[in-house]
């Protein structure tokens, strides 16, 4: 009888224990994932109605891609969760977005925009917090060790212009923002000139939120010369508003063409696309500063880009990569104007959250951790983007080691053209400007 109850005893509180483990914590059966795992929480925190570069599609693409993400049971069985902030193109507004991830507990800062590295950097290392596949327009992106950048920035976009303007110009004039960030792209620049054995580029520094550039683009266009002559701008949003003023210069005697774009790059795109502007100059630029956006806004076909040169980080906007992201742009970005997928910020943002997925995913855990994240990224976690990047990984070995870029993975960009109003690939695949980048000085 003691025997018997015993034995009834040890049943019922095994039963007991078991069913309370069963309740406690998640609340649901092991194996399941409907409701069981805590909520991820990250931010996106981009510039937005500023007088200078502005990116409302970055934290819009987030905010999609979570509604997307959500409706598939969220990421690993964690529900997504977006904050979003408007770091206003100042240091105090890139500080107050990074104090806000901090103290409402974001594992991740993801796909964002910002100039002031120095300003929200600092918050995020001492809480812990990864940095992933940021615009790449800031220094600190490819210098702290919590920042895991998805391109090579503008880093790798210049040296790769000067690569294709090598080929094409005789002479190039740079108008670039009289910054500091901007004082180290003349030699970025050379650097890709210098691999065909070019002359270096005319450097001529401008304001960066001017409201007209008629004097640098008059001294451009004379340092360029006509004869072959190259002029290339890189000053964000405002380089629209340089090549507006740029179309408005006077003749420089004969008819020297009507100054509306139309050259060679507006035919039936089987030339190189190297339509000529004003006076026989050509103009080129790099994804960021031109990009499809601006040259539907300025017209199209006929927009002053027809013709341009520019060099990109991904595959033009027309390609099948992109195919998983337009349909969730189609399906759950709505009305919402601000989501372009030929936008170089939408993009970004699509690849920084595709590495947040996989990392997540990788960790299989209940609870998702900031530190739990940057440890799966430094032990090597490899990403696939599906071809719009090579693979991704941050171990020691394969960052690319650049004085002031040290922690550059992809140092691979595409070589583009205007042609017919279209970005198109001036020649087919990635290049890869990784020993570019390394002989900058």
């Amino acid at each position: 009888m003691t025997g018997r109850r015993l034995t009834s005893l040890l049943a019922y509180v095994t039963t007991a224990t078991a069913g309370a483990s069963l309740l406690t914590g998640c609340g649901v059966l092991p194996g399941t994932t409907g409701g069981s795992r805590e909520p991820v929480t990250v931010m996106t925190w981009a510039p937005d109605q500023t007088r200078a570069t502005n990116m409302p599609g970055m934290p819009a693409m987030a905010q999609t891609y979570a509604r997307w993400v959500n409706s598939q049971g969220g990421i690993g069985g964690h529900e997504l969760r977006i904050l979003t902030c408007n770091e206003r193109n100042t240091t105090a507004g890139a500080a107050a977005c990074a104090r806000r991830a901090v103290r409402e507990k974001a594992v991740a800062v993801v796909g964002s925009y910002s100039q002031n590295g120095r300003a929200f950097m600092a918050p995020l290392e001492a809480a812990g917090i990864p940095y992933i596949g940021g615009y790449g327009i800031s220094e600190d992106e490819f210098t702290s060790p919590l920042s895991y950048p998805v391109n090579g920035g503008l880093a790798s976009l210049i040296a790769g212009h000067g690569m294709q303007l090598a080929a094409s110009c005789r002479k190039v004039s740079l108008v670039r923002p009289d910054t500091l960030a901007g004082d180290k792209f003349p030699e970025l620049l050379n650097s890709g000139l210098r691999r065909a054995s070019h002359r270096s580029a005319v450097d001529i520094p401008a304001v960066e939120d001017a409201a007209e550039y008629t004097e640098p683009a008059t001294e451009a266009r004379e340092k360029a010369g006509a004869e072959d002559g190259c002029v290339t701008a890189v000053l964000g949003e405002r380089t629209q508003t340089f090549f507006d003023s740029f179309r408005r210069l006077p003749q420089e005697g004969g008819d020297g063409g009507n100054g509306d774009g139309s050259g060679d790059g507006s035919g039936d795109g089987s030339g190189d696309g190297s339509g000529e502007n004003k006076d026989g100059v050509r103009i080129s630029s790099v994804l960021g500063s031109v990009g499809q956006p601006v040259i539907d806004r300025t017209g199209g076909a006929h927009s002053p880009f027809e013709g341009a040169f520019v060099t990109g980080w991904y595959p033009e906007a027309s390609d099948k990569s992109w195919a998983p992201m337009r349909k969730v742009i189609q399906e759950h970005a709505f009305a919402d104007n601000r989501v372009d997928p030929a936008d170089a910020g939408v993009q970004t943002t699509w690849i920084a959250y595709t590495v947040l997925k996989e990392v997540v995913e990788s960790l299989d855990s209940g609870e998702i951790t900031a530190t739990r994240i940057a440890y799966a990224l430094d032990r090597g976690a490899r990403i696939d983007t599906g071809g719009l990047t090579p693979t991704l990984r941050w171990k020691y070995e394969d960052l690319l080691g650049a004085p002031g870029f040290p922690r550059i993975v992809n140092h691979e960009v595409t070589f583009q053209v205007v042609r017919k109003g279209r970005l198109v690939a001036q020649q087919p695949g990635f290049v890869d400007v990784g020993e570019t980048v390394l002989s900058a000085p």
